[in-house]
């Protein structure tokens, strides 16, 4: 059976693309609040699940033993633009730890972000590692081998101490195994995973209320939400959707992309954990998803709604600026 259709693109009056997928909402204890769709096929999260990965680093004590701030836990979730703060934060955090970016194994691609982009083409420079959306997540890793007296080298590889730390927190926080043989290579090198939506949601929902962890993994949650609310622009950049979100509705929401259409994010006062995967990989179609869903359970004050409209239903411009259509949610 097909899923449903989750998001639409219209062009004038007429629907032109249809983006089908599955998502899911459920409470801390796993009771399913919504489901649409095959909430039970392995996706691979890709880097939504990068609150979770980093667990590691606070719970081992790596994150206070260099002094880590709070920018520098949000940049350890991000997927950043590639902004020059977001390398300018990622450096640091490897000085921190006595290293420098030729430590960095996620490969370099030029920023996402336009102007910064163009900015560092002008400047005659070349993009790093650090300019990879993933430097602040690899950053992290770095400083948690370094704080395990193990050689960061191959950090990256499956069987590294630093990502068998990372395979232990995602299995214990989602309730399901990571099974090698549903394993791939992410984008920035290291394993990725393929568990059930209904499983990423779940550990959303225990990130966003530390209820079925241990003690000092719901501290560590907490703290990773907590430096997200506070700096939203570690986790994404200028004009995207995390961080306006999360600049417009602070520690009520966390949420985080991932590659190929996946989004999973927590609503801590209501203990909900949301997934959501569109079948094509279309991130556009996620947005406005993600964001219906959101609009759908957490309450708004009137001024915070018609801020939040914007990323519900996206206004599509041609070249001469005249909107011509919309990305919206498709009508449940």
């Amino acid at each position: 059976m097909d899923n449903p259709i989750l998001a639409e693109v219209t062009r004038g009056p007429v629907v032109e693309s249809r983006h089908r997928g599955a998502a899911i909402v459920v409470d801390a204890e796993g009771a399913v609040v919504l489901s649409l769709g095959d909430v039970a096929r392995p996706v691979f999260p890709r880097s939504a699940v990068k609150a979770i990965q980093a667990l590691p680093l606070l719970e081992s004590g790596a994150a206070d033993r260099y002094g880590l701030s709070e920018a520098e836990i949000a940049l350890a979730v991000s997927s950043h633009s590639g902004e020059p703060l977001h390398a300018e934060t990622a450096l640091g955090m490897l000085r921190k730890a006595g290293r420098d970016a030729g430590c960095l194994e996620c490969g370099a691609h030029w920023p996402s972000n336009e102007a910064a982009a163009r900015a560092l083409a002008r400047s005659g420079a070349e993009p790093t590692a650090l300019n990879n959306n993933c430097s602040g997540k690899h950053a992290g890793f770095i400083c948690l081998s370094c704080s395990l007296d193990e050689d960061p080298a191959g950090y990256v590889k499956a069987e590294h101490a630093v990502q068998r730390e990372v395979r232990g927190a995602l299995e214990a926080v989602t309730g399901a195994p990571h099974d090698p043989a549903l394993a791939g290579t992410d984008g920035c090198s290291i394993p990725s995973y393929a568990v059930p939506l209904q499983a990423l949601a779940l550990g959303f929902a225990r990130i966003g209320t530390g209820h079925g962890l241990p003690p000092e993994r719901a501290r560590a949650a907490a703290r990773i939400r907590r430096a997200a609310a506070a700096h939203p622009f570690m986790v994404a950049g200028t004009g995207r959707f995390d961080t306006r979100a999360m600049e417009l509705l602070g520690e009520r929401l966390f949420i985080k992309t991932g590659a190929e259409g996946v989004y999973c994010g927590a609503l801590p006062k209501l203990g909900y954990g949301i997934a959501l995967k569109c079948d094509d990989g279309a991130g556009r179609a996620a947005e406005v998803a993600m964001a219906a869903l959101i609009a759908r359970f957490l309450p708004m004050s009137e001024a915070e709604t018609a801020q939040f409209a914007p990323l519900r239903e996206v206004v599509l411009k041609n070249w001469n600026g005249i909107e011509v259509g919309r990305v919206r949610a498709a009508a449940p």
